[in-house]
């Protein structure tokens, strides 16, 4: 019996626009606001699915291959901070419908299947800083990353050494 997988579904950031968020948040915010998530680890969760056994974990994927959804942009154009979460992130102002329905379809779905999901509404974000214990100075607005979306992925995450590592193990691509 193979042990469960932590696993979600999430939006992948092109590697260039990575580097791009990674440059702005160091100039951006002091070394003491918070922890930096890794480059490679910044993504916008569509669905966090928690600890998966591989029978669930082939059902979610089968159901993941059925979404037909078309591609759409995503505007990282807004931050914020989570005092609670301790958490500092980077946003849309306007979140596309495509991407409102594709989490929906993954978390309905999810829900289904057994994996609890939030009640909070989804507020689509990706983590810029962690144990940010207190309150931080949020950029004035300007900043804004187009993200051409064309597939969404199902990644698992494992934490060793005192690193999270988030590794994809498949794709589904939107439709044009």
């Amino acid at each position: 019996m193979s042990e469960p997988k932590r696993l979600f579904f999430a939006l992948e950031l092109p590697g260039d626009i990575q580097q791009q968020i990674v440059r702005w948040r160091a100039a951006q915010f002091p070394p003491d606001a918070g922890r930096p998530v890794a480059a490679a680890n910044l993504h916008v969760t569509l669905a966090f699915l928690g600890d998966v056994s591989a029978e669930k974990q082939r059902a979610l994927t089968a159901m993941a291959g059925r979404i037909r959804q078309p591609e759409f942009t995503l505007h990282l154009d807004d931050a914020g901070q989570w005092l609670r979460s301790r958490v500092v992130w980077l946003g849309t102002r306007q979140p596309p419908r495509g991407l409102l329905q594709l989490a929906s379809l993954l978390r309905s779905q999810a829900a289904r299947s057994g994996c609890y999901q939030s009640p909070q509404p989804f507020h689509p974000h990706l983590t810029l800083l962690r144990d940010a214990s207190h309150a931080v100075k949020i950029p004035p607005p300007g900043f804004h990353w187009p993200v051409p979306v064309s597939e969404f992925v199902l990644y698992e995450s494992t934490f060793s050494q005192g690193r999270t590592r988030y590794t994809a193990l498949e794709r589904w691509a939107l439709t044009e």
